[in-house]
């Protein structure tokens, strides 16, 4: 049987971090870091300069996966890129990408967008390229600039999110690594996370700024990544004291610590990085992910409890072991 396995992570925060105060004075948002810090977790966040798009960190992300994998561009056959902010309309960030890395092998590349559950509905597919026989090596990659759709007006959303890349190079492998994924969707839900606006003619129409009912998605993110996680552990046949880790979507630190008190893992357990990079949407699973396998927290056959939820609404876990 062909199973897929992680072998390498990678990520990338662009320009130094920003903290809440320089926040605050550079865009004359009415808020304090402490208002920041007690609703949210958020300290800092790092923003990418003009004229760097989606693309530009997902690449030194993904040379850094490869590296850690041990593999050259030209070993992969599949890339698949979760973004919300795309470099354009298309062609696909994907296909950027893959010309970026100097990949001409003719592989398959495509963006996939479930926002900030993005990267685990990516793994998911790339899985099941994998496990199919049809691929052998996938990049599997979440990439933001979530700063090009932000209003700095609107103090409840523009301190929250940030920009970044994560990656992961997914090989077939005789052994298991993705024990299970589940992937779920509620479009009763999309407005209460949503960038309504959109072109027709060349003109913008619409809001295009990114708009929130933060306590709606609160409320319906902890009960459905409570579910979705423990559905994904009966899928797997493991228990949550079988779990050693627990990387969650890095929202909003008080999400994360409800979702772990409700599948009774000590927090100790939860993988935190939202303090210091906020919410990077589909980017934030895969950094998070990253940073802890580079410090050495996470290691080589460790169980990893993966999961997202976004607009759409759209939700998802995985349950691997690296």
């Amino acid at each position: 049987m062909i199973h897929s396995r992680i072998t390498g992570t990678g990520s990338y925060l662009p320009g130094d971090p920003v903290g809440n105060a320089a926040l605050i004075a550079a865009y004359g948002i009415e808020s304090s870091d402490e208002w920041i810090v007690e609703r949210t977790g958020i300290r800092t966040r790092h923003l990418a300069p003009p004229g760097t798009a989606a693309s530009d960190l997902a690449l030194v992300a993904c040379q850094r996966a490869l590296e850690a994998a041990g593999r050259e561009p030209n070993d992969i056959d599949l890339i698949i890129v979760a973004t919300s902010t795309p470099d354009v309309i298309f062609p696909s960030t994907a296909t950027i990408l893959q010309d970026k890395l100097g990949i001409a092998n003719g592989g398959a590349a495509f963006d996939l967008q479930a926002v900030c559950s993005g990267f685990l509905y990516a793994l998911s597919v790339a899985d099941k390229f994998i496990r199919s026989g049809s691929h052998r090596r996938a990049l599997v990659v979440g990439a933001e600039v979530f700063s090009r759709i932000l209003d700095w007006r609107d103090r409840g959303t523009c301190v929250l999110f940030g920009d970044g890349a994560g990656a992961v190079v997914l090989e077939a492998s005789d052994a298991p690594g993705v024990h299970a994924t589940a992937l779920h969707a509620d479009g009763r839900h999309r407005h209460i996370l949503s960038v309504a606006g959109h072109l027709h003619g060349g003109q913008p129409f619409g809001d295009p700024f990114l708009r929130m009912d933060g306590q709606a998605v609160f409320k319906f993110a902890v009960k459905v990544l409570a579910e979705v996680a423990e559905e994904v552990m009966a899928a797997a046949g493991k228990t949550a004291d079988q779990v050693d880790w627990l990387v969650p979507h890095q929202a909003n630190i008080r999400i994360m610590q409800a979702t772990a008190k409700r599948l009774h893992l000590p927090q100790e357990k939860c993988i935190v990085t939202v303090d210091r990079h906020g919410n990077t949407s589909a980017a934030s699973v895969p950094l998070a992910l990253d940073e802890a396998v580079r410090t050495g927290k996470v290691g080589a056959g460790d169980t990893v409890l993966l999961e997202g939820v976004g607009g759409g609404f759209a939700w998802g876990a995985a349950l691997v072991t690296l």
